[in-house]
C-alpha cells in the first residue's frame, strides 16, 4: 500500500473508531509493521490532522476533523449500493472485502439521509457467490493490468487441449457463471479470452508491455471478442 492511501486509511479507521486504537491494531489492519504506523501518525499529526494519544494507549481523532465531503444524489447512492452488492458475489476475495469499507467510507462521510439508503440494504443483488478459484489469485491478474506485465498461463480449452500462453493481460470480465481474463495471447498473436476455471497455473513473468494497455484495450472494445476462444 502505498504512504498517501495509507495515511488515508488510517483517518478512516480513526474515523469510525468509538474508542482509542492502538498502532499495533491499526498495523494489523493494513498489514504493515507497526513502526510504519507510528511513522504514519507522527506525519499526519505535523500535517496538523488533530489525532491524540500516546504509543502503548491508542490513538483517537478529535471531533471537528472533516475531510472534504463525498456528494451523491439519492440514485447515485442507490446505484454504489447495488454495485457493491454484485461486487460481493465475485470469485475476486478481495474486492468482496474492498466493497464492504467502500460501504463503510462512504456512510461515514455522507450526510444522514443518504446514509439512511447505504444502511438500510433495500437493495439487493440475488444469485450465487462465485467459488474463488485455487489456481490464480486475483489480485495478482488486477495487479499486472495495471503495471502491463505479461502473466504466463497453463490453460485448458473446451476441446480439454493444454497449452502454456504468454498473455498481456487488459481486462476482467465477470459474468454470472463464470469469471474471464481478456488479453493478448502471443501464442495466438491475438486477442483471447480465457475462463478462470480453466486456467490450472499463472504465474507474473516480470516482463512488461508498457503503454500498450489502453491500445490493446481499444482494438479489443472495437472488435468485441465476447467469446471464450483458446
Amino acid at each position: 500500500m502505498r504512504k498517501a492511501s495509507r495515511l488515508f486509511e488510517i483517518i478512516q479507521i480513526l474515523r469510525l473508531a468509538d474508542h482509542p486504537i492502538t498502532a499495533q491494531q491499526i498495523a494489523e489492519k493494513l498489514e504493515v509493521t507497526q513502526r510504519s504506523i507510528y511513522r504514519d501518525i507522527a506525519a499526519l499529526q505535523a500535517m496538523r490532522v488533530p489525532i491524540e494519544g500516546e504509543r502503548g494507549i491508542g490513538y483517537i481523532l478529535r471531533p471537528g476533523f472533516h475531510l472534504p465531503p463525498l456528494m451523491f444524489t439519492a440514485e447515485e447512492t442507490e446505484a454504489i449500493v447495488l454495485g457493491m452488492a454484485l461486487t460481493k458475489r465475485t470469485a475476486d476475495p478481495e474486492l468482496r472485502e474492498a466493497s464492504a469499507r467502500v460501504m463503510d467510507k462512504i456512510a461515514a462521510a455522507v450526510p444522514g439521509p443518504l446514509r439512511e439508503a447505504i444502511v438500510s440494504r433495500s437493495l439487493y443483488a440475488w444469485g450465487r457467490v462465485a467459488e474463488t478459484p485455487e489456481a490464480i489469485d486475483f489480485s495478482m491478474i488486477r495487479r499486472a493490468i495495471r503495471d502491463e506485465e505479461k502473466l504466463d498461463i497453463d490453460y485448458v480449452n473446451e476441446q480439454q487441449q493444454a497449452t502454456t500462453r504468454r498473455i498481456r493481460p487488459i481486462a476482467v470480465i465477470h459474468y454470472a457463471e463464470a469469471e474471464v481474463v481478456v488479453g493478448w495471447c502471443e501464442l495466438r498473436q491475438g486477442i483471447r479470452n480465457f475462463r478462470v476455471d480453466r486456467i490450472r497455473d499463472c504465474r507474473a513473468t516480470g516482463v512488461h508491455f508498457r503503454r500498450e494497455g489502453d491500445r490493446l484495450r481499444k482494438l479489443w472494445v472495437a472488435g468485441w471478442e465476447t467469446g471464450t476462444k483458446s
